[in-house]
């Protein structure tokens, strides 16, 4: 058995109802769900939520919620693992303990199904205990500069300045759209980053983080250039 575990909880305050503000027509929290769906390899998708509004929504696009998460688990601190181990332990002692947990969070418009099969299908062929979206940084990260108290420039690697780009390693960031965790093992370790982890790696133009309102206006224009591209 498979669940789906989407994250959404209320009082997001530099994006106001941040999980269900309309994106290109429909709340945010639809594009996870509907790409939860149409994977077909969860037979429940569950929204992890203290919001009534957002419950009330998730419902309407075919989640469950079959709890209310608890206020403590719901300020502007608390990480993702301890959501996701109240929903799992949930699942453990009210329904049928699932096998693997997909957590897509909620802000992930560009979440695709065929993406999520190929974490569940890499999970399963290598036994990890967790598999995640990444993407590369759009230039090297050896490049990158601090600025140091008298504001100059500094390399944090100085050892690579005169080191071509392209010969330089290929650097991931965390896409910010899906986890996949072996629940039997997430269960002992609590741990999201495993020493096993795995990457799914997705094009950059489909990694958008949504944090600001700027952030959403940039990742709209890119959905609409994505979809015209046939892309989504």
């Amino acid at each position: 058995m498979n669940i789906a575990i989407i994250p959404a909880r209320g009082g997001s305050k530099r994006i106001p109802d941040k999980n269900i503000k309309l994106f290109s027509g429909k709340p945010i929290i639809s594009y996870s769900i509907e790409a939860a769906k149409i994977s077909g390899l969860f037979e429940k998708i569950i929204v992890s939520t203290d919001s009534q509004e957002i419950a009330h929504i998730a419902k309407e696009y075919g989640a469950e919620v079959p709890f209310i998460r608890p206020k403590k688990l719901s300020d502007d601190f608390t990480p993702t693992a301890p959501v996701l181990l109240h929903a799992l332990k949930w699942m453990v002692e009210n329904d049928t303990p699932p096998n693997y947990v997909c957590c897509i969070y909620t802000t992930a418009p560009f979440v695709q199904p065929d993406y999520i099969k190929k974490g569940l299908e890499l999970m399963i062929r290598k036994r990890a205990s967790s598999v995640f979206s990444v993407t590369t940084f759009p230039f090297s990260i050896f490049r990158a500069l601090n600025i140091s108290k008298a504001g100059c420039l500094k390399m944090f690697w100085p050892e690579h300045e005169l080191v071509r780009s392209n010969d330089l390693p290929e650097a991931y960031h965390d896409a910010g759209q899906f986890y996949w965790l072996d629940s039997k093992k997430f269960l002992k370790t609590k741990k999201i980053f495993t020493g096993d982890a795995l990457p799914v790696i997705l094009p950059r133009c489909l990694v958008q983080d949504i944090d600001t309102p700027e952030d959403w206006e940039t990742s709209e224009a890119m959905y609409e250039v994505a979809k015209k591209r046939g892309l989504l």
